[in-house]
């Protein structure tokens, strides 16, 4: 299976085509768009995944972070859903 550190970080890359192909399915909207894309593109056996390093400078709360505690809930739904 394939194994990820953090599906959550909002950076993907994919070649239009893969994108082009799959948007039309996403269902999800706000933080579940991410479990759902990473599971969808998982099952196309002919992709191949790599992870990379970024940089990352956590905001604060008063800087946007506005993830909640339901937001944690809908994304423990889609990692069941999807």
């Amino acid at each position: 299976g394939l194994k990820f550190t953090d599906v959550e970080t909002c950076y993907k890359m994919f070649r239009r085509e893969v994108i082009q192909e799959l948007a039309p399915l996403l269902r999800e909207k706000r933080f579940g768009i991410e479990i759902e894309l990473t599971a969808k593109l998982a099952k196309n056996r002919k992709l191949r995944f790599q992870e990379r390093p970024i940089s990352y400078h956590r905001r604060s709360y008063a800087e946007g972070k506005k993830i909640g505690w339901r937001d944690g809930i809908a994304a423990l739904w889609c990692i069941v859903r999807y």
